[in-house]
């Protein structure tokens, strides 16, 4: 049956009319716009990227949010919804929201598990990534520790008391609240504060502190612990820092959570570390950071 001219008419602008309606539906389905928030830390920045490539490789539509401020200025943001997700310690995170808890290890059963319960209402986090190490690290001139057998935090928690440590931050990472710059067990005589890590390390070599404190991994600042021990801490006297994303609640979909701990399980201490000195040393964009290893990990 042939059509009149008005209905072969009406039928094209019904063909198109569902084509664009068919085309709204799709973008819709990629959902609003993630935002990803960077507080003023390098390491924040980098992380924000690497959250913000892996879950645009989902075909989200993502942007970063940069130089929030401190952690209570972006969980503000977060709270507003002027962003939906941003990378955080897991330890550093539960003593901010929580000053009274008491777990320090990453089993299930401790920090996980008191960070959940202590997270605002509306947050989640999906996993953290075990691969990173970002504790701050209790350090002795090597000389001292073969001295006196010193190669543990428990070797030395029995003479804390007697031992004034000196304390310095690590650059360019996120801050520990100041409940963090204690060692479980551990009440030191006195505490002295250095500048930066170099000032830290000459203090230990030259005997002016007995022990040393440092707020992150030493690999963030090469030579920082030349002629110097880092005591193992297999017990937690030190609470773990790994990194994971704090996220607002419905924000992402299965597939996008599943995404973001594909980069849980690949990310590294020694990644960051490289990465948070490119952007410090030489300049490097985090972005341009966070595709390279997305690449590299096939994420």
């Amino acid at each position: 049956m042939v059509l009149p001219a008005s209905l072969r008419m009406l039928a094209r602008v019904l063909v198109v009319a569902t084509a664009t309606l068919a085309v709204s539906c799709g973008n819709s389905d990629q959902g609003a716009r993630i935002t990803v928030g960077a507080a003023d830390s390098v390491e924040s920045s980098v992380l924000a990227e690497i959250y913000a490539g892996a879950l645009a490789r989902t075909g989200a539509r993502t942007s970063v949010e940069p130089h929030l401020g401190g952690r209570a200025d972006y969980l503000a943001a977060l709270d507003a919804g002027r962003i939906d997700l941003i990378g955080e310690h897991n330890g550093a995170l539960l003593a901010f929201l929580d000053t009274t808890a008491t777990d320090r290890a990453p089993d299930i059963d401790k920090v996980p598990t008191a960070l959940s319960k202590s997270l605002p209402e509306g947050l989640v986090v999906s996993d953290a990534a075990d691969g990173t190490d970002m504790r701050p690290r209790v350090v002795l001139s090597t000389a001292a520790a073969t001295h006196d057998n010193v190669r543990t935090i428990g070797d030395l928690t029995p003479r804390c008391d007697t031992i004034t440590v000196g304390v310095a931050a690590v650059p360019d990472m996120f801050a520990l609240p100041p409940a963090l710059e204690q060692v479980a067990g551990c009440h030191f005589a006195a505490t002295v504060p250095f500048p930066d890590a170099a000032a830290l390390r000459k203090a230990l070599l030259d005997g002016q502190v007995q022990v040393g404190l440092l707020s992150g991994p030493p690999a963030v600042v090469p030579g920082s612990t030349d002629g110097l021990t880092i005591l193992s801490d297999e017990n937690y006297a030190v609470r773990t820092e790994n990194v994971l994303p704090l996220f607002r609640k419905g924000t992402l979909d299965e597939r996008q959570i599943k995404k973001l701990n594909y980069v849980a399980g690949e990310i590294t201490t020694d990644d960051l570390a490289a990465m948070i000195r490119s952007v410090r040393d030489d300049h490097a964009q985090p972005a341009e950071l966070a595709r390279k290893w997305l690449d590299e990990h096939s994420l």
